[in-house]
């Protein structure tokens, strides 16, 4: 009986200890842009490429319509995945853009380099004239010379809303809905990753958290961004405008600072 009776104790003390886990498991993990147009899903990977795609544009100070389009054309070449092959029509394609060496962009390594892809898609699209007023469909094609020119404009509403949250001109417009993180991040690394996309940002180090020195619409793009890496990150929470994204919570909520501060989890016990 006592054998028994301690089995029920461990029994229950197991289920009590592996709720929590069960309940994550549960959790479909997922990023969405909301914005006037609606509400746009993608996956925590497929967010964070869209986040990259925007980055660069910020960085190079391009408008956000060049991002719209650039979103909109990597959703439907690649699904935002850094694919490492390419289909019947191309089949030496590559990467977010599905960009071919064969046809002057690259080497294989670079355009499955995103920030390289993101940057070589930008170059061919600001010289297209008038690429900002022009149909996203046409747009995109006469940088990508598609065979399926016409799929592109199915992708617009999706590309404009990431692309308007991610470029900071909708603050808190995308948020994550993530499991609990499995490790320890590294704010380091956090800075790091910014700055390669951003270019530098400057701020500090305290503790798992990074305070970097971004303000106005680039703070949101920079907020954002890190929602959407948040996953590949172990980031916990973003706080900025007195606003924050807390793993685990739906949406944007008070924050406790007016500055922008991103936060990673610590090392388990």
């Amino acid at each position: 009986m006592l054998l028994l009776g301690t089995a029920v104790v461990l029994g229950g003390a197991y289920a009590a200890l592996s709720e929590p886990d069960e309940r994550e498991v549960l959790v479909r993990e997922r990023c969405t842009a909301t914005v006037a147009a609606g509400s746009f899903e993608l996956a925590p990977d497929q967010a964070a490429n869209a986040a990259l795609i925007a980055a660069v544009a910020v960085d190079r100070g391009l408008p956000p319509r060049a991002a719209s389009i650039a979103i909109a054309t990597a959703v439907q070449e690649s699904s935002l995945r850094n694919l490492d092959h390419g289909d019947d029509a191309g089949p030496d394609s590559r990467g977010l853009f599905q960009q071919r060496p064969s046809q002057g962009w690259g080497t294989q390594e670079q355009v499955m380099t995103p920030t390289y892809a993101a940057g070589a898609f930008y170059d061919a699209l600001v010289e297209v004239p008038g690429y900002e007023l022009l149909p996203l469909t046409e747009a995109a094609q006469t940088v990508q010379r598609s065979a399926f020119p016409e799929a592109y404009a199915q992708r617009e509403p999706e590309g404009r809303a990431f692309a308007s949250a991610l470029t900071g001109q909708s603050p808190a417009a995308l948020t994550c809905t993530l499991r609990e993180a499995t490790g320890a991040g590294d704010p380091l690394v956090v800075r790091s990753a910014a700055d390669e996309v951003f270019g530098p940002l400057g701020g500090t180090v305290d503790g798992t958290s990074l305070v970097l020195d971004s303000t106005g619409t680039t703070g949101w793009a920079v907020a954002q961004w890190a929602v959407a890496h948040a996953a590949e990150l172990s980031i916990t929470s973003v706080e900025y405008a007195d606003l924050a994204w807390v793993r685990g919570t739906e949406g944007w909520g008070p924050a406790t600072t007016d500055g922008l501060r991103i936060t990673v989890a610590g090392a388990v016990p």
